[in-house]
């Protein structure tokens, strides 16, 4: 028998997916919880084999809650089950240990096979959500710049020369021009205006 534990803070929600788990012979709800602190709790005290987390909730989220269980418990498996399907929101998911991330517009039938592999150790992700990982994967995040190296940027963008720019920021046109260096490398870039114009165009500027 497989025991879940619900961590949701729509009551309403919580018992549609309650009817649809316990109908299946294999699965069991152990427990719900409404927040992310109480999820965490209930997690700790109740050990489930697999939690189903929402990811917005008041009293932290579940990311935040996921990777506080999995580093409490290494036998514990959070699912994500959210409405959300941001890259934002799939990254850090994924990264705090999830074992899946599910839509709420799964089926019943999806949503127990995805239990039934999450307590096998498998990875279970919505389509959507993998091609979402896949487009992540193959356009990787822009380079970032350190917070000086972003304001020198922004002075050449206002046509500022390496000595003004020293002037403007109280520091040597030495130390300029060598932060001026570590963004060519960093965008890959060989001259002042492609650094301008690629830092814009990965929105850094």
């Amino acid at each position: 028998m497989i025991r879940i534990l619900l961590v949701d803070d729509h009551p309403v929600v919580r018992m549609g997916l309650r009817g649809m788990l316990d109908a299946e012979p294999d699965l069991t709800v152990i427990g719900e919880a409404s927040s992310g602190v109480e999820g965490v709790a209930s997690a700790l005290s109740l050990r489930p084999d697999i939690v189903l987390m929402d990811l917005r909730m008041p009293g932290g989220d579940g990311v935040e809650a996921t990777a506080e269980i999995l580093a409490a418990s290494s036998e514990i498996r959070v699912m994500i089950l959210t409405t959300y399907e941001s890259d934002r929101d799939i990254l850090r998911a994924i990264e705090a240990g999830a074992s899946g991330y599910l839509l709420k517009d799964a089926t019943p039938t999806e949503l127990a096979d995805a239990v039934r592999a999450a307590s096998r150790g498998e990875t279970v992700l919505a389509p959507s959500v993998a091609s979402t990982l896949v487009r992540q994967v193959r356009s990787p995040a822009p380079p970032a710049l350190s917070a000086r190296e972003t304001e020198v940027l922004k002075l050449v963008a206002a046509g500022l020369t390496n000595a003004e720019i020293g002037k403007r920021l109280f520091i040597s046109e030495a130390t300029v021009k060598t932060h001026l260096l570590r963004v060519f490398n960093k965008l890959d870039v060989t001259d002042r205006t492609a650094a301008v114009t690629t830092a814009m165009r990965h929105g850094l500027l």
